[in-house]
């Protein structure tokens, strides 16, 4: 019963606008710190959603970045990837790191699996939109605060 009252909670405060401002910067860092002290055992926003660690190419600077990231995980061992940076007007960097190369990885439950992404159009967009809305409401108050359409990526084992 308290787990419910606490995802309810924090759904409600991950759709504020100071959460967009404040979490950018608080999240990632702790993930990151907290994943590389455990060896990839404990990723600290995944005790309330599911989360991966993705290293993915960077774009401009073809070095290796790591970003912790909230993940819908699929029947079949496929991962949905919401670009929404908590409904902030620019598009994540991770999204056109993946844009610029589909070849990455994630860290998932400690395994480091090789990944394929691909950004999602059309119906089928539309149908992991709605899986990503079921899974996590706030996204659909980002998607309200920003002009862009929010990136949609699905990662595939290679």
């Amino acid at each position: 019963m308290a787990a419910g009252v606490g995802l309810r909670l924090m759904r409600k405060v991950s759709a504020t606008r100071a959460f967009a401002r404040v979490a950018p910067r608080v999240v990632p860092a702790m993930d990151r710190g907290v994943h590389r002290l455990t060896r990839g055992k404990v990723l600290l926003s995944a005790r309330m959603l599911p989360g991966v660690i993705l290293t993915a190419r960077g774009a401009r600077s073809g070095l290796d970045r790591r970003t912790p990231l909230a993940c819908v995980p699929e029947e079949g061992g496929s991962w949905l990837l919401v670009g929404s940076n908590f409904g902030r007007p620019a598009h994540p960097a991770w999204t056109a790191n993946l844009l610029a190369g589909s070849d990455a990885s994630i860290n998932w439950r400690g395994a480091d699996i090789p990944v394929r992404a691909r950004l999602l159009a059309g119906a089928e967009r539309a149908a992991a939109w709605e899986t990503a809305l079921a899974f996590w409401p706030p996204y659909a108050t980002y998607q309200a605060r920003v002009e862009r359409e929010i990136r949609l990526f699905r990662l595939e084992r290679r």
